[in-house]
């Protein structure tokens, strides 16, 4: 049995196990699922967050920072409360960090396919190379820890697609 399919596995018992508040968090965490497939977690994780991005972009600049922030405040929590139930630093399965970190790169990128294609490849490539201070922010303990560096890969990505799309208008 592969290592994806037996920490699934794992992940299917804390959940039946776990109170509602855990079961809440484990879905959250996980992006309602996106996490818990078996290749590339991080990478569906930011998949699934395109619709969400995309509605955003349709609203009015506060009501995206109030949905942002709601969703940086979940990530916190749920990727703090996933990490003590899964009693793994970091899961692999808790993906709402990058949805978190993506949704910062999209916040003031007009909603196109370039942006939205250009922000994802960005965000992963900053995501997983993690250059400073990103390395070192992936140290702080706890959903705050988990959360923040995927922030700043978003900043990363945010500033990368703007300086593209600068370059090529």
């Amino acid at each position: 049995m592969s290592k994806p399919q037996s920490d699934n596995f794992f992940w299917r018992r804390v959940f039946r196990e776990s109170d509602p508040p855990g079961k809440t968090a484990l879905i959250l965490s996980t992006w309602f699922g996106a996490g818990l497939l078996p290749v590339a977690p991080g990478t569906f994780g930011t998949l699934a967050a395109i619709p969400l991005g995309i509605g955003m972009a349709c609203l009015g600049v506060w009501p995206r920072a109030f949905i942002f922030a709601l969703v940086v405040t979940a990530a916190i929590w749920t990727s703090d409360r996933s990490e003590k139930l899964l009693a793994q630093r970091d899961p692999a399965v808790v993906v709402i960090d990058e949805v978190a970190g993506f949704l910062l790169t999209l916040f003031i990128l007009p909603p196109s396919w370039l942006n939205i294609g250009m922000g994802f490849v960005f965000f992963r490539f900053f995501d997983m190379l993690k250059p400073y201070p990103i390395k070192h922010l992936e140290k702080l303990k706890g959903g705050f820890g988990i959360v923040m560096d995927d922030l700043v890969a978003g900043t990363y990505a945010l500033l990368g697609t703007k300086l593209i799309l600068l370059l090529i208008e």
